[in-house]
């Protein structure tokens, strides 16, 4: 480290000239990158995904996409048998179909007396739509009016289906962009700089994250010349790299401020607190990154494609705070400082006050850590893995979608119409008619069609309609067990649909998770044990993360899926379960943002540690120096997320809550009050790292010692 800050300031010209010229093509870049960003979704080998592709590629329609569900309400006195009903419905319906390209199963084309409800009054049919997502508002509309206008007067023809539910609940909200969301979180964070700087210096951090994630959507454009990187990563790098970036900027300005205040000049105040904040910079930044390689390491290539560019944004910020940040603060720094309202001094008073007392009563503190945590954590237990149901969506929508379900619930048809389960048949006609028996008499199956149109270059497709919808526990039973029969009784059939789909990408995405989180985990304890020089602390640092996890992710269950602050904040009811991907990109992202605050922490209770051999003093000196820093750390990410969670996607704005909410819970439960408990309650064990581990890593012994005071501490210093 002290030869890079010799480097740096031998080379300011340079180094400014370097990164203005990064940031020039980086604006480019940024301009452009949206463009070349992937939208794909996909888990190649998985059997419902490569059945959806078949489908897909064959049909033209359906697979993945839920369908349109037009339910037609005839009026008193009228059913489906009434003279020029069936006709009319199935005209209509080709008539649409063959314009938009879509595929339809009807009461008129199958007789299927299982789209009928109602005493013959009330049918629906299923519209699968061209492309993935099927929401089609237009063809929705033009069924409506078609129907209505062909059939019986009074009749009511209201358009439903998942897609239509989630559209009609808040999908019309415009995108405001992601430049919006990271300018929000840019005030957000300038006024909390200029709360803890009091001078323009709060301006630092701010530059320093400007080019940090130019530099990292730059970079990014060039992996996209080399291989595909998902659209989600722009997000991610705006407002998490404008949080990794000012935490950085934080800590080494103020050490800075620190190391001036004792009478060094700009220059010798640069060299003094990269040696002892940039180490700490660059181990933050490395677990940042180790905690995203999970998503580097599992098989699921638009995971992997995040992984690849979010791992640019903690590497990007630090060579930025590395090398920029010094050149900044030994030229500009002293006249930016001012008016100096705030100055570093000395420890927070406020800070020193409290460490002292979770010193002193270290069981009092660790008990009320936990008390908030472990609740949250056994939450975290239910949580549930799926798609948004359609009564959650309803609860959220107004509109003929709302209407249309309450039409079918009323008529006693089940919400699983809604999921159909395709499976796509290698077959002639009585094979084909033969698989839609059979399945029909699957438990949890209501229906099961095989219209005669469903043909195509040599396969044929069977409908089946569970009774739960497919992304509920019981829909995936009745999905699992279909899967069961055509394995065994219908070899070369493949089964598709929504269902088949969630269940396959949830196993692809968490069936290897426990293996690689624990590569995860050994990989950061020797990081950390290297860095701290105590395996106790890299145990306790990586054990804090998990329950910093565990603490977001019953945040999310409470929130979301039961619905306690979703609907108070965003206007959106209990969505019942959390999207399959959400919960791993937390995970990625807490693991190593919420690393970046124990890294703060700890390296300095180490560094206190080192100068006079007193834990007591350590927990005092390091949180009462840190503590104001990482809370307002937290706070700027906290800020940060909350701009994200404006973002009209509502996954984006459950992954948001997961992580604002476990940020906070971090800095202030876990930093604040179990990390100094549990270092003032292992006492001297807290450094121990034996000599044998020592030299396996490459770093001096740390035994257990009789504790100094510091002034003995500075008289053996100043002696030596």
């Amino acid at each position: 480290m002290a030869r890079m800050s010799e480097l740096v300031l031998r080379h300011k010209l340079l180094v400014v000239l370097f990164w203005l010229a990064v940031f020039a093509c980086g604006v480019f870049a940024s301009s452009e990158v949206g463009d070349r960003l992937s939208q794909d979704f996909s888990f190649p080998g998985e059997p419902g995904y490569e059945a959806n592709v078949d489908i897909l590629k064959k049909y033209g329609n359906g697979g993945p996409g839920n369908p349109l569900v037009p339910v037609v309400t005839l009026p008193e006195g009228k059913t489906v048998e009434s003279a020029g009903v069936r006709e009319a419905l199935g005209q209509t319906l080709g008539q649409l179909a063959q314009k938009s390209g879509s595929r339809v199963v009807s009461y008129s084309d199958t007789g299927d007396r299982g789209l009928v409800a109602d005493g013959g009054r009330t049918t629906f049919a299923l519209v699968m739509v061209p492309g993935y997502g099927g929401m089609r508002g237009d063809l929705g509309t033009a069924i409506e009016e078609n129907l209505e206008g062909r059939l019986p007067a009074g009749t009511e023809v209201r358009v439903t289906g998942l897609d239509e539910l989630a559209l009609q609940s808040g999908g019309s909200e415009e995108e405001t962009g992601v430049l919006v969301e990271t300018l929000a979180g840019a005030l957000g964070a300038l006024v909390v700089l200029a709360f803890v700087f009091g001078s323009f210096l709060a301006l630092v951090p701010l530059v320093v994250a400007a080019i940090s994630i130019i530099g990292a959507f730059l970079a990014i454009y060039g992996l996209t010349w080399v291989t595909e990187i998902n659209f989600l990563v722009q997000f991610l790098v705006s407002l998490i790299g404008l949080g990794v970036a000012i935490d950085y900027s934080l800590l080494v300005v103020t050490r800075w401020r620190e190391e001036r205040s004792k009478g060094h000049d700009r220059e010798e105040s640069v060299r003094r607190a990269l040696a002892n904040a940039g180490r700490a910079v660059v181990l933050s930044g490395g677990t940042v990154a180790v905690g995203l390689l999970v998503l580097v390491l599992l098989p699921v290539p638009f995971l992997r494609s995040v992984g690849y560019g979010a791992v640019l944004i903690p590497l990007v910020a630090t060579l930025v705070t590395l090398t920029l940040l010094p050149v900044l603060l030994a030229t500009v720094g002293l006249r930016l400082d001012w008016p100096g309202l705030r100055t570093e001094a000395r420890a927070g008073r406020a800070w020193t006050r409290w460490a002292g007392g979770v010193a002193r009563h270290p069981w009092l503190a660790t008990l009320a850590a936990l008390a908030v945590i472990v609740p949250l954590c056994v939450v975290a237990s239910g949580i549930r893995m799926g798609a948004p149901t359609a009564e959650s969506l309803a609860r959220n929508s107004a509109g003929p979608a709302r209407e249309g379900l309450a039409a079918l619930k009323d008529s006693g048809v089940p919400g699983g119409v809604l999921t159909p389960i395709e499976v796509l048949v290698p077959a002639d006609d009585a094979r084909r008619e033969r698989v839609a028996e059979r399945l029909e008499g699957v438990e949890g199956v209501y229906a099961a069609v095989a219209p005669e149109g469903w043909r195509r270059e040599g396969t044929a497709l069977v409908s089946v309609l569970p009774a739960a919808q497919s992304g509920t526990g019981a829909g995936k039973e009745t999905v699992d067990r279909v899967r069961d029969v055509v394995r065994s009784e219908f070899p070369g059939a493949g089964v598709g649909g929504s269902g088949a789909l969630l269940i396959d990408s949830t196993r692809a995405i968490y069936g290897s998770f426990p293996l690689v989180l624990a590569a995860i985990g050994a990989a950061t304890f020797v990081l950390l044990a290297r860095a701290f020089r105590s395996l106790v602390l890299a145990a306790q640092a990586v054990l804090m993360n998990l329950l910093s996890i565990g603490a977001a992710y019953g945040a999310l269950v409470l929130v979301w899926q039961h619905g306690y602050g979703s609907e108070a904040i965003w206007g959106i009811e209990a969505t019942g379960a959390i999207t399959a991907w959400v919960p791993l990109m937390t995970f990625a992202f807490l693991f190593g943002l919420s690393m970046d605050y124990e890294v703060f922490l700890i390296s300095r209770m180490r560094e206190e540690y080192d100068a006079t051999g007193s834990t007591g003093e350590a927990v005092v000196e390091g949180l009462g120096r840190i503590g104001r820093l990482v809370t307002s750390a937290a706070l700027i990410l906290f800020l940060a997320f909350v701009a994200l969670a404006s973002v009209p996607e509502t996954d984006v704005k459950i992954m948001a809550t997961g992580l604002g909410a476990g940020i906070l819970l971090d800095a202030t439960v876990l930093r604040a009050l179990l990390v100094p408990a549990l270092v003032s309650l292992s006492g001297q064990w807290t450094w121990w790292l034996p000599s044998w581990v020592a030299r396996l890593l490459r770093v001096p012994p740390s035994p257990r010692r009789r504790p100094r005071t510091r002034s003995s501490a500075m008289r053996d210093m100043a002696g030596s």
